[in-house]
């Protein structure tokens, strides 16, 4: 097996196996903008995402040491106290319960702590409140928004700068957005809690999904720049080739990725019930299987297809096009197999 998987990557190295990834990037096209506007649709059908309290502003309570984890009865003591409340409740480990409501007067929150305490039977020092007002949360909100900003903004320049050429960096950043509106619309679906630890999770997983386009591109320069001076190959298969021979790789990297944060998501966060641990993970393994699959599909293509307009570019292909009927075929497979 593990010299079939060597053989493998050996073929998709040299050329002798390759899949067309650029020359089919249409169907990508259309795959990545059904994806992305499906992502678009779920939180308009829904009704929104599902903020946490420190974006929306509320009162947050929190019973310790409870012997029953039943939800409703932090909901009836809620409405027993404030009837029009609505209430949010989640199950934190084996024996707490957060209840999160909109924002409740002094009184009210007295109250209903009280309530609370009586009703899953515990002393009111294992009821703790806190509240954050609307104006914290709209600058937690606007910060966050400045942060993804900057740090697209600094990408961009980085990548334009290190690979001498904006198209690279267009590229990148069109995956990027990509990623984050796809791994946003999975996070609307299911309902979890978009808090700052989320937020984490997101720039994190655009770190990357750069990460995995810079190494791809890498050998996108290294062989365009090699092919540019033969006749072997066209621009875009030199582009297509690059990608095939850095996809074991790029899987490699996934899976190794992907299997820490799934036992993050699944062990940690369903049999402990940390809901921190749980908003960080999902949004890392729905990013970096996003972010794998949208370099290779998207990234690359696209730039390939930006390229392939210049004039340098046209005229190279147009040169390889005019020799390949010349050549015969049994000059032609050595090459593959360099």
């Amino acid at each position: 097996m593990a010299s079939r998987l060597t053989k493998f990557g050996n073929d998709l190295y040299t050329g002798a196996r390759s899949f067309d990834f650029v020359g089919k990037r249409k169907i990508w096209y259309a795959i990545a903008i059904v994806l992305v506007a499906v992502s678009i649709l779920i939180p308009i059908v829904k009704g929104g995402f599902n903020f946490s309290i420190e974006f929306r502003g509320g009162s947050q309570f929190l019973i310790s040491d409870v012997q029953s984890t039943d939800t409703s009865k932090a909901q009836g003591a809620v409405q027993s106290v404030v009837p029009n409340a609505v209430s949010h409740v989640s199950v934190v480990g084996t024996n707490a319960i957060q209840v999160q409501t909109e924002q409740l007067s002094e009184g009210q929150t007295k109250e209903v702590a009280d309530a609370l305490a009586k009703t899953y039977g515990v002393s009111s020092s294992e009821v703790s409140s806190t509240f954050i007002g609307p104006s914290w949360g709209a600058d937690v909100t606007q910060q966050t928004i400045q942060g993804l900003i900057v740090f697209l903004l600094l990408a961009f320049i980085a990548m334009a700068l290190y690979f001498r050429t904006w198209k690279m960096s267009a590229s990148a950043i069109v995956s990027l957005f990509h990623d984050l509106i796809i791994t946003a619309g999975i996070y609307a679906l299911v309902g979890f809690e978009v808090s700052p630890a989320t937020m984490i999770g997101f720039l994190t997983i655009l770190g990357y999904s750069l990460y995995d386009t810079v190494v791809v591109f890498d050998k996108i320069r290294e062989n365009t720049k090699e092919e540019l001076e033969l006749t072997r190959r066209t621009f875009p298969e030199a582009v297509n080739l690059a990608v095939n021979q850095t996809l074991v790789r790029s899987i490699n990297t996934a899976v190794v990725a992907v299997l820490p944060v799934a036992s993050i998501l699944f062990i940690g966060a369903y049999a402990f019930g940390a809901a921190t641990l749980r908003d960080i993970s999902l949004a890392l393994l729905i990013g970096i299987i996003v972010g794998t699959y949208s370099t290779i599909f998207l990234a690359a293509p696209m730039y390939s297809q930006f390229r392939e307009g210049e004039a340098a570019i046209k005229k190279h292909d147009q040169k390889v096009r005019s020799v390949r009927p010349k050549a015969s075929v049994a000059a032609v497979e050595p090459v593959a197999a360099e």
